[in-house]
């Protein structure tokens, strides 16, 4: 299964959409994330949607909702779309709520994403302080949002191989 390299010339998708689910509770960050994310879904040719939510804790309910209205994963009665590209931002505070947010997001993340084989790139940042925050989101396609959509993209590609290979 082939791999696409980073900075490679990236494949054309006319034919995927993508949702994208961004929690907005740091605004300027999720700014970045989402402007990397969309340079490169759009630079594949592909089309997106997206969804707002207030912080990382909504985002696995926001896609169990999308997964149960059917609207997702390709294949479902009334699929519009064939993966999710999630960002958003946990910055650590002097409580253990960040590890509560961190470990129920991703946790729910991944068990929606793979109860339902929904292809899902990961662009929630964890991080320590904004200064890393800024880092790990800045760059447009290089920064984490482009690197959530290219994860997603991958996983599409592969979801499509196995379908195509039959028993």
């Amino acid at each position: 299964m082939g791999e696409e390299q980073r900075g490679a010339t990236p494949l054309r998708r006319p034919s995927s959409r993508i949702l994208i689910i961004e929690a907005r509770f740091y605004d300027d960050i999720a700014d970045e994330l989402v402007s990397g994310a969309i340079a490169e879904i759009e630079a594949q040719g592909a089309t997106y949607e997206r969804v707002t939510v207030p912080g990382a804790l909504e985002i696995p309910q926001v896609l169990a909702a999308a997964v149960g209205s059917g609207i997702i994963p390709r294949g479902a009665p009334s699929s519009r779309f064939c993966g999710a590209v999630v960002l958003g931002c946990v910055i650590r505070g002097e409580t253990s709520h960040y590890d509560v947010v961190v470990d129920n997001a991703n946790h729910w993340l991944m068990q929606i994403a793979t109860s339902h084989r929904v292809p899902v790139g990961n662009g929630i940042l964890t991080v320590d302080t904004s200064e890393q925050a800024f880092e790990r989101a800045r760059g447009g396609r290089k920064g984490k949002g482009g690197d959530a959509a290219r994860a997603c993209f991958a996983l599409i590609d592969i979801v499509r191989q196995f379908e195509g290979l039959g028993a």
